[in-house]
């Protein structure tokens, strides 16, 4: 069984592949590196034989968690690495080891996809946009603060500011102006996040009319869904680009 991890900001992703079909034999998402083992050891039946993983956070914090695998499940664990080009993809940064490769993996991932132009939106910690040219040229791309930056900033820096989860998942059952404060701030920052997907699909019509798919990826992304129609969701794009930077033997 193959161990594919995306280690983001916020939460670790999650998911053990059979070998035979590669199909997806349990899943889940962990706010942790203790909770990852535990989630692990109660799968039923887990075999563990390869790992592959993703991560954006420090080197000591992935360090630490590469080794934490290897002694709990004796096995190897293959990283993700940039590179300026892969797959018929070349990176468009100036200094191309500096672009995330949550990023850079999600790209691969839609290239591969889609054969042509795309723009891929994700929407998870932060928000995201890049810009892949038929030809495979990153044109660049946009970061700003994603659903969880803006409604923690708010929540730190406003006093009156104050409710729990359960709270904002009802907030978002209409967009309707907030006549509480939990309504006013959760349909407010989804109101930004459809403003910005909206502002990148104008752009990239005017790089390339029509001709083009667009991807959404990341936990929020289904806030936007609605508002860009023909779009291809794909939760796990980043895991994707993954398997076609650590191709496993």
């Amino acid at each position: 069984m193959i161990l594919e991890l995306d280690c983001g900001n916020s939460f670790i992703k999650w998911r053990v592949l059979e070998p035979i079909g590669i199909s997806t034999y349990a899943e889940g998402v962990v706010g942790s590196d203790t909770a990852l083992i535990e989630g692990l050891a109660a799968v039923p039946g887990l075999i563990l034989t390869r790992c592959r993983l993703v991560s954006v956070r420090a080197a000591e914090e992935t360090d630490k968690l590469v080794d934490t695998l290897k002694r709990v499940f004796g096995i190897a664990v293959s990283v993700a690495v940039s590179a300026r080009e892969m797959a018929g993809v070349r990176n468009g940064y100036e200094e191309f080891e500096r672009l995330g490769l949550d990023r850079w993996l999600a790209m691969l991932g839609a290239f591969k996809l889609a054969s042509r132009a795309c723009l891929v939106l994700d929407f998870g910690t932060a928000a995201t946009a890049d810009y892949i040219s038929m030809g495979g040229e990153h044109l660049g791309g946009f970061i700003c603060p994603g659903m969880p930056l803006m409604r923690n900033q708010l929540r730190t820096h406003t006093r009156k500011i104050r409710y729990d989860d359960i709270a904002a998942e009802r907030a978002h059952e209409s967009l309707s102006p907030g006549r509480t404060t939990v309504e006013a701030v959760e349909r407010g920052c989804t109101l930004m996040l459809r403003g910005f997907a909206l502002t990148q699909l104008e752009l990239a019509r005017s790089y390339w009319g029509d001709d083009f798919t667009v991807f959404l990826t990341g936990g929020d992304a289904g806030l936007v869904a609605d508002d860009v129609p023909g779009a291809r969701l794909v939760p796990d794009l980043v895991f994707v680009g993954l398997a076609m930077a650590c191709p496993l033997p």
